[in-house]
């Protein structure tokens, strides 16, 4: 239970915390005024007066220009979840007035196909037959600006690291294969192993520290026992088995049914002991949706493979 005595503490302005946001954003205060619409000096007084409300110095003010304190710092980093709650709070409460439901969107990064997005949200989509769903890729540079910029409600991905902003969750786990060329080494082999793939190049869609889901293969390659050797997919937006044939040397983890692929240039090849990639769910937080909850209740724990 929260003690009495926050209750009293004072609730920010939404329409100053807007602009707290601009001037931490701008590079001027100029530049500040101009996207919040109001004066310098209008703007100004609006950031003393927040200052004021909550008792802290957000800005530091000694040296030519603003930079934020460590106050401030911590105010940016929770500002933009808050604003964006409240607009999802406007756009929520117009849409029952309404009685027309916005369309859900669902982000979901290139390394889940649009079948494997539909396998996750069917349950829900079943539930729920009056709201309109739209999935689209997005490129994991984007998952944050499109959440709190409303572009998107849920993002689905490959990984478990959450951004600061965001909450997250693991909703369920899918089995990997190795996809390889037929006339690869590792083509001839039943079933394949993590220390067969040691010697072979590993095809990723973004390098190390950029992409969660090529963190996620290089830490278990680790783990295995090797370093894997990286190479960069040149064409993105494919589906992930087409990147054997831009690189035949290389071999790819993807979640297609084992067997042949592609007419058969490519096999699709069953792990001994198949990596488990988890399939992750980020959100906003301040935000409430019964139709992302459902997604986040009902997804299958274990998705089945691709196509299948």
């Amino acid at each position: 239970m929260p003690d009495a005595s926050e209750f009293s503490l004072p609730l920010p302005d939404i329409r100053r915390l807007e602009q707290f946001v601009a001037v931490a954003e701008s590079d001027t205060l100029a530049d500040a005024a101009t996207r919040v619409f109001v004066t310098q000096q209008a703007l100004s007084t609006a950031i003393r007066r927040l200052e004021n409300e909550l008792g802290v110095s957000l800005f530091n003010r000694e040296h030519r220009g603003l930079t934020l304190t460590p106050a401030g710092e911590d105010l940016l980093r929770n500002a933009r979840a808050i604003l964006t709650g409240a607009r999802h709070l406007t756009r929520s409460v117009r849409a029952v007035a309404q009685q027309r439901p916005p369309v859900f969107v669902v982000g979901h990064s290139p390394a889940l196909s649009g079948a494997e997005v539909f396998s996750i949200v069917e349950s829900a989509v079943q539930r729920h037959k009056d709201i309109p769903v739209t999935a689209r890729p997005v490129f994991p540079a984007q998952f944050v600006d499109d959440l709190l910029q409303n572009r998107v409600d849920l993002v689905l991905r490959r990984g478990i690291d959450t951004p600061s902003e965001l909450i997250s969750a693991v909703i369920g786990y899918q089995e990997l294969r190795l996809a390889v060329t037929i006339d690869h080494p590792l083509a001839t082999l039943d079933r394949i192993s993590m220390s067969d793939v040691a010697e072979h190049p590993v095809i990723v869609w973004a390098p190390e520290r950029h992409s969660y889901y090529t963190d996620f293969l290089v830490a278990h390659c680790r783990r295995s026992g090797f370093e894997p050797i990286l190479r960069i997919n040149r064409v993105q937006g494919t589906p992930p088995t087409t990147a054997v044939l831009v690189d035949t040397t290389a071999c790819a983890f993807v979640t297609a049914p084992a067997g042949p692929a592609h007419g058969g240039r490519v096999m699709v090849k069953e792990f001994t002991d198949p990596p488990l990639s988890p399939i992750q769910a980020l959100w906003l937080p301040h935000t409430v949706s019964d139709f992302r909850t459902a997604i986040l209740n009902s997804a299958p724990a274990r998705l089945s493979p691709e196509g299948a």
